[in-house]
């Protein structure tokens, strides 16, 4: 597991990284209400060198941005409901999909069927500062 704690103002290098190491394959993104998942999102999309307004898909459950990044929310519907939508399927497009509320079950369900995966846990700090807690599945 890799750990970096980050001022906000860092987060780019964060970004480029990952843009650089994982640039395809299934990102989830946990954390606390305002703990930075599309902060990050929003990051990583400009790294990929996208100028698409990044906003949280909380009540459209998906946005995407381009043709190469997809971004999910299941906060509000759940792991079920997710499933129920046939979102899975929208998971096998190439490129770079975010889910922001992944849990265990998905991360299992996604590992188990051979996605790549990226799982990063974001800790609020403080107002300025977050912990990222990244660990890969291949």
């Amino acid at each position: 597991m890799k750990k970096h704690i980050l001022a906000l103002d860092e987060i780019k290098k964060l970004s480029d990284d990952i843009v650089a190491t994982f640039p395809s394959g299934i990102i989830i993104l946990r954390g606390d209400l305002a703990a930075g998942k599309t902060t990050l999102t929003k990051n990583i999309v400009a790294s990929l060198g996208l100028d698409d307004e990044v906003t949280s898909p909380t009540f459209s459950l998906q946005q995407c941005y381009s043709d190469k990044v997809f971004h999910y929310d299941i906060y509000n519907k759940g792991i079920e409901h997710f499933i129920s939508m046939g979102m899975l399927e929208e998971l096998e497009k190439d490129g770079l999909h975010i889910v922001e509320w992944g849990d265990d079950k998905l991360k299992e369900i996604l590992v188990d069927s051979g996605f790549d995966v990226l799982e990063i846990y974001i800790n609020k700090i403080d107002s300025d500062t977050r912990e990222y807690l990244i660990r890969e599945y291949k």
